[in-house]
């Protein structure tokens, strides 16, 4: 199986104006998605799509990089454009936010296999809440599954409703999971998801994968124990420096 990792990196941000390019202990953060991302034990081709010149000038000193549309609205369309005008043969498609520096190559590795089922159009992950907090952040996207570990809905709310139960009891009543927000696209797929149009769901949730349940596609959602900090704003640095800390086989 032959791998295609896009790591979409944007410039513009109303929280955190150039984040690809900040510095974290010697290595700016894409380019640690991008070393984290070749550390995967695949046949894979990794590349940075950018609109930036500052982002693609950086990246090129390191690896490839693709100027892509400015005008895309997700870094899923960033990833599509790519697999139209990048001459590489590949199977399965894996957009890599661009603000994981630490995802762990083991976590791409599981995207990859979820495609030895041929019934599999899109593989994501998703990990076990354990707090009211996360339960109840609409910034923590829920998903809730089939006896398959398939998709039946995402959502910013917590799902499923819990009759009869206090919502502080809920997260110890239920088996609830959060999305972890990394894709893998099988190549067949991606010409049929790239002309779908916005949906009512997606539209009321702001969920772009809502798009996709709609139209009947099958999204595989695989469980991991592992979440890397996240970094939105500059204050999440410090959280990073702390995770560094605690974790220094990543430096």
């Amino acid at each position: 199986m032959k791998v295609l990792i896009v790591i979409p990196s944007r410039y513009g941000s109303t929280r955190f104006e150039g984040k690809p390019l900040i510095d974290i202990q010697g290595k700016s953060l894409v380019q640690r998605t991008y070393l984290q991302a070749t550390k995967a034990k695949l046949h894979a081709k990794v590349v940075v799509a950018t609109d930036d010149e500052k982002i693609y000038e950086h990246v090129s000193g390191f690896g490839e990089c693709i100027m892509t549309s400015a005008n895309h609205i997700s870094g899923t369309d960033r990833c599509f454009e790519v697999a139209d005008v990048l001459n590489y043969d590949f199977d399965v498609l894996i957009n890599l936010q661009g603000d994981e520096p630490f995802i762990l190559p083991e976590q791409i590795e599981a995207l990859a296999a979820a495609f030895d089922n041929p019934a599999i159009d899109i593989a994501t992950l998703k990990k076990f809440i354990r707090t009211e907090a996360d339960l109840f952040n609409p910034n923590m996207v829920k998903v809730i599954c089939d006896g398959n570990d398939q998709a039946i809905y995402f959502s910013r709310h917590a799902i499923p409703y819990l009759r009869g139960v206090e919502s502080a009891e809920w997260v110890n009543k239920f088996g609830y999971y959060r999305h972890v927000g990394m894709y893998a696209f099988k190549r067949e797929a991606i010409s049929k998801l790239k002309d779908l149009q916005a949906s009512g769901l997606e539209l009321a949730e702001s969920l772009e994968q809502l798009r996709w349940l709609e139209n009947g596609f099958k999204i595989k959602v695989l469980k991991t124990e592992f979440v890397s900090p996240a970094i939105d704003t500059p204050a999440d640095l410090r959280a990073v420096e702390n995770f560094l800390k605690s974790n220094p086989e990543l430096i």
